[in-house]
């Protein structure tokens, strides 16, 4: 079983790594830091899975998911991200992903993600497969409102919305302040919103944030 890890932090995804190859030892773990290297590298390693994180800079998990799967139908792809809002599950899952987890679970929970997904299944972990359950509409990130954002675009208004700051973003991206500013005063044109605190509003009504949930820091 070849797997490949895909992951921007590199401290985050060589702990994920040595976890995986402490867990599973019939698996040979490879890494990538970025989408294009993802790219490249399951053409030169055919890996069996795939674990994939939602926030790369560049190409974002989401888009280079579905290049992969465009390329390789029969890829199994297991997203494995901070972000637990189910629109962006919905994403992954439109993407052609075959499961998704967050970064909160157990290390037993990943385990059993690989290998559910590896054996075919769709595993989609307990609490965001509870939630999609009982709400299957609405939080449906098709909303007519939210139509026209990028997948980046998305990615950051989810962050703004949920109160994460400028320079965080711009970390996570690895894009300047200036660019999130950017996005923000795009975000508001597209979604004819004049304020974030509307952008917030906004966030709540379509299901993309839950009351509440605000503040990451």
């Amino acid at each position: 079983m070849k797997i490949l890890l895909v992951d921007d932090h590199a401290v985050v995804r060589q702990g994920y790594a040595a976890l995986l190859r402490a867990l599973l030892p019939e698996a040979q773990v490879v890494e990538a830091c970025d989408g294009e290297e993802a790219l490249a590298k399951v053409q030169e390693e055919i890996p069996s899975l795939v674990i994939m994180d939602v926030g790369l800079p560049g190409i974002s998990g989401l888009e280079t998911t579905r290049r992969l799967i465009q390329r390789l139908p029969q890829l199994r792809v297991l997203f494995f991200s901070m972000h637990d809002e189910l629109p962006l599950v919905r994403q992954a899952l439109d993407a052609g992903a075959a499961g998704y987890i967050t970064k909160s679970s157990s290390p037993q929970v990943l385990v059993d993600a690989v290998r559910r997904t590896l054996a075919g299944y769709a595993y989609i972990e307990q609490p965001l497969a509870t939630q999609l359950a009982r709400n299957p509409t609405a939080t449906d990130a098709h909303d007519p409102r939210l139509q026209g954002m990028t997948q980046r675009e998305f990615e950051i208004f989810v962050m703004l919305a949920k109160g994460t700051p400028s320079r965080v973003i711009a970390e996570r991206l690895c894009i300047s302040g200036k660019t999130v500013s950017n996005y923000l005063t795009l975000l508001k044109s597209k979604l004819q919103v004049s304020s974030q605190a509307e952008l917030v509003h906004l966030a709540i009504d379509t299901g993309v944030l839950r009351v509440g949930e605000r503040a990451a820091g």
